[in-house]
């Protein structure tokens, strides 16, 4: 990106900004390429990572799509950076949600301006509050998918818990939900990427495999369902043949 939008402080590193760059993508600047950087240091497989997990993304935004779903809401969406979901859900409605002002400041200059994709700034901890504001943007008469990718690891149980419990209420059926992926059960942040992360990341609270399953209990487990990351090979450009991503996946159905 050649500049900065207005409101975003280029200097601050930002952590959607870095998973930007963690896809080959442009829209980052020179202080997240470096903090990028320290973290690849810490943790060299995070750009592998990074890939699976877009892949799985771009999977899962067919699997709806193709299960008659128009309506998508992407909560904790970071940056819509390349390949991300309204790229791939073309034609359907697509609302972005995000609580950091300066993501939202910048994932709306990134956006092409059209009816069908929205950037909300809106906080998933709320979910009274999100659904009064997504009401006049999402028809919830009509089946939704709500992509859950990242946001599982920045709330409470508590809050986690609470969220899926009003998404179930509003949802019809017909409606999904895409279950996050979690960081490996072996696999822990050092205070080294702490110190990195904590300039935009708050709470964040990672979360293995048998903790994102027992937020879904009375889901239907869909393909791609949950996998072993050494079996998940997404039919996606941006994750190769053979890369393998320190993380878990699933689709869950309103059964």
């Amino acid at each position: 990106m050649d500049r900065a939008p207005d409101g975003v402080d280029p200097n601050v590193p930002n952590v959607a900004r870095m998973y930007d760059y963690y896809l080959d993508g442009k829209d980052n600047f020179a202080a997240d390429r470096e903090a990028a950087e320290r973290i690849l240091k810490l943790f060299p497989n995070t750009k592998t990572s990074a890939a699976v997990n877009r892949g799985f993304l771009r999977r899962a935004v067919r699997l709806v799509t193709e299960n008659g779903v128009d309506q998508i809401v992407d909560l904790g969406a970071g940056l819509p950076t390349q390949g991300n979901t309204h790229e791939i859900a073309v034609g359907s409605r697509v609302v972005y949600v995000d609580n950091d002002p300066v993501v939202c400041t910048h994932g709306r200059a990134l956006l092409a301006r059209g009816d069908d994709v929205d950037f909300l700034q809106g906080d998933a901890r709320k979910p009274d509050e999100l659904l009064e504001q997504l009401k006049p943007l999402i028809d919830f008469d009509r089946p939704v998918a709500f992509m859950m990718l990242t946001i599982l690891h920045f709330l409470s149980d508590e809050e986690a818990f609470g969220l899926i419990a009003r998404l179930r209420e509003v949802s019809v059926p017909g409606s999904h939900l895409v279950i996050s992926h979690a960081i490996d059960d072996n696999t822990d942040l050092t205070p080294q990427a702490l110190e990195v992360y904590k300039q935009s990341t708050a709470a964040l609270n990672l979360r293995t495999h048998e903790e994102i399953l027992r937020f879904f209990e009375g889901y239907e487990l869909l393909e791609p369902g949950l996998v072993d990351p050494k079996d998940w090979r997404p039919d996606d450009e941006l994750a190769a043949s053979g890369r393998r991503s320190p993380g878990y996946a699933g689709v869950g159905r309103k059964a």
